[in-house]
């Protein structure tokens, strides 16, 4: 068993690390689309073949830097793409998850250490367990490793996956959310702030249908707590945090990919363009106050103040959550794959530092209600 110190170090040659931090941003998303692919033809030996190579490359990028994570992770991965190479088994939906799950883990490791966290991820990261399943997967019997693949990721994860078969999570079902308002000038202002949601949203065929699901998850979640937000207020909130991104030219938000120091600077001034059209409004003072601080975390991080735990409004808690777990969905769309809820879910729990813990478990009992009940 690894202990989660010894894996969560820079190694010897930073810079050697830091080409292979580089590289992983180009390697993941091909080797996510070999997964993708498998899934939809795991009978396909150059797929199969393709993906070997590609987790092969990995561990010796890993091995030259010397950087343990990778090492330990490709390397049962490549395990069990040589036995499915050599025909001993099927590349079934639980093994793909979890070679997801695990290329999830390596990318978030290294961007941790990349930032300089070493305190707060390792724990939420839970590496030694991941590694230490993948050991158990590489040399377990064939008929084992479907039920032990699922064991891995409900370790990880705290969430047990459903609805493999096909190849794609289904879309999470719409739960039933607490009514906004009622009829008069507040549902009017609603439906004027909602308009300019969709404007923001015709933008780019990226964002198709971001603001229903963004505003569902958003009230679910603020329900789920108990509702220490006005529903009205937090739905105003959904609507225009982002509209200070419209603002910015196009190609600053429209593309995916990093961002330059300048473009970045420019980015984070968006959330008090959207909060000073609220707080010019009678009656959504509290709105404006969850869209100017939806980018502040707990520990002070955060911008544009960077407000910590206690002075952060609790709709900006909820609203963080939320934008981050829509950036990770959409993340998996940029890369030409299917949308995967339980690792959007997996990832914002292993970035829980990032924000306010009494929010992460109504996120996590509204989001294991929708993967239980798939469908309706």
């Amino acid at each position: 068993m690894f202990a989660a110190d010894a894996l969560f170090a820079l190694p010897p040659d930073e810079s050697s690390f830091h080409d292979f931090a580089d590289a992983l941003t180009d390697l993941v998303p091909a080797v996510e689309g070999n997964v993708h692919r498998l899934r939809r033809a795991p009978d396909d030996a150059g797929e199969v073949a393709s993906l070997f190579r590609a987790l092969h490359n990995l561990k010796g990028d890993a091995a030259l830097c010397r950087f343990a994570p990778g090492v330990a992770i490709a390397h049962p991965l490549e395990t069990l793409l040589a036995r499915v190479r050599a025909k001993e088994m099927p590349f079934d939906g639980a093994m793909a998850e979890t070679v997801l799950l695990a290329l999830d883990r390596l990318e978030l490791t290294v961007e941790a250490l990349v930032r300089g966290d070493t305190q707060t991820a390792p724990g939420n990261l839970r590496l030694p367990a991941l590694i230490a399943g993948l050991e158990r997967l590489a040399g377990a019997p064939p008929a084992q490793i479907p039920a032990l693949a699922l064991e891995v990721i409900e370790q990880v994860t705290g969430f047990r996956p459903t609805h493999l078969d096909d190849g794609d999570e289904p879309p999470a079902p719409r739960t039933p959310t607490v009514p906004a308002a009622p009829a008069g000038p507040q549902q009017d202002d609603l439906q004027f702030f909602r308009s300019l949601a969709d404007r923001f949203e015709a933008r780019s065929p990226r964002y198709a249908g971001r603001t229903e699901r963004q505003r569902d998850l958003a009230l679910d979640i603020n329900a789920d707590a108990g509702q220490p937000v006005p529903p009205a207020q937090l739905e105003a909130a959904v609507y225009l945090h982002d509209l200070g991104m419209m603002l910015l030219p196009d190609p600053l938000w429209l593309r995916p990919g990093s961002l330059t120091d300048t473009e970045r600077q420019a980015l984070m001034r968006h959330p008090e363009d959207g909060a000073g059209l609220l707080a010019r409004m009678p009656g959504w003072q509290a709105a404006a106050e969850i869209v100017a601080q939806h980018h502040e975390m707990p520990d002070g991080r955060g911008y544009p103040h960077g407000l910590k735990n206690g002075a952060i409004a609790p709709g900006a808690k909820i609203l963080a959550i939320v934008d981050a777990f829509e950036a990770v969905m959409l993340k998996h769309k940029d890369r030409g794959l299917a949308r995967s809820t339980l690792r959007a879910v997996a990832e914002i729990n292993a970035c829980e530092n990032q924000f306010a813990p009494e929010f992460i478990a109504p996120f996590n009992r509204v989001m294991r209600r929708r993967l239980e009940r798939p469908g309706e």
